[in-house]
């Protein structure tokens, strides 16, 4: 076991930019990695990666035991914790990360029936709404809609498959600034927007009868797009016409507190999917949670 967690340190040194980032990772100290690589380098008789005072790097060698020890590595930890898990259930602890679109409606049913379902398993939950490879930073998956998904990842639906756009706006802004007949005319409005962390603003897409078209207004508010509520609020408070999913406005359209706007140009876009590596035996608590969304019913 100690060499598999020699080895668990090399991967972490090698993948994260030496011993400092490997440590940050791993929360194991410079000095403890930096012994681990040296065991094995003096084992094998081989020097694994370059070490300079500003950098480390693999060598020819430590990138060929790089590319065939990881999967070998994964299969090993993979196989013990299935020995370890007959007589009981999946244990562990499941690290996802997710868009905050998701957290709202679709995963707070799912994920506190799994935690019910598999009392022996914990949720590490990081919310992110950034278009980074959320794997890399260490979750053992993600959740994403589709155009941002990578090609080499294994994709399972989750939550609704098909969602809704939708703007709206207070009966008092209407009454004094009149609807939008069409999109175009949004940008003669005040508009309430949604930024993504990196700073590019979201899209107001509309579509009807195959006609689909953007449109960019500017207005009184930005709000990142995980303080949506805030953004709502303002519209209801009658500062300016809100572009969200429908799901999240339907409870104001419900009571009056916001009427539609150009709702027949409001639209549809596939729902999101829970997504893991395909180059990577699965951990117990990943695979228990794939078999329940799975079965989890889908509108």
């Amino acid at each position: 076991m100690s060499e598999l967690r020699d080895l668990r340190l090399f991967i972490a040194a090698a993948t994260h930019g030496g011993f400092r980032g490997a440590a940050r990772v791993t929360g194991v100290p410079v000095s403890t990695i930096s012994e681990a690589v040296r065991r094995i380098e003096d084992r094998l008789g081989v020097r694994l990666l370059h070490r300079t005072t500003r950098s480390v790097a693999l060598t020819e060698a430590g990138r060929a035991l790089l590319e065939r020890i990881v999967p070998a590595l994964e299969g090993v930890e993979s196989a013990l914790e299935s020995a370890a898990g007959f007589g009981r259930g999946p244990r562990g602890t499941l690290r996802l990360n997710v868009p905050g679109a998701v957290t709202r409606k679709i995963l707070p049913p799912i994920l506190t029936g799994f935690l019910k379902a598999y009392p022996d398993i914990s949720v590490d939950l990081t919310v992110n709404d950034s278009l980074v490879d959320v794997l890399s930073e260490g979750a053992d998956a993600g959740i994403r809609y589709g155009e941002t998904l990578a090609q080499d990842v294994i994709a399972v639906p989750i939550g609704p498959r098909v969602q809704r756009g939708a703007t709206a706006a207070s009966a008092d802004y209407i009454a004094r600034h009149g609807a939008p007949q069409h999109p175009r005319e949004l940008l003669s409005h005040a508009c309430i927007r949604t930024r993504f962390p990196g700073g590019a603003l979201t899209e107001w897409e509309f579509e009807r009868d195959g006609e689909v078209l953007s449109v960019d207004p500017s207005g009184p508010l930005t709000v990142s797009t995980q303080a949506a509520e805030i953004a709502i609020a303002t519209a209801v408070s009658g500062l300016g016409i809100v572009a969200s999913f429908e799901a999240w406005l339907r409870p104001a359209l419900d009571d009056g507190r916001l009427l539609p706007v150009l709702e027949s140009w409001w639209p549809t876009f596939e729902g999101p999917f829970l997504y893991y590596s395909s180059r990577h035996h699965m951990p117990l608590p990943l695979r228990a949670f794939v078999d329940f969304v799975k079965a989890w019913p889908r509108s």
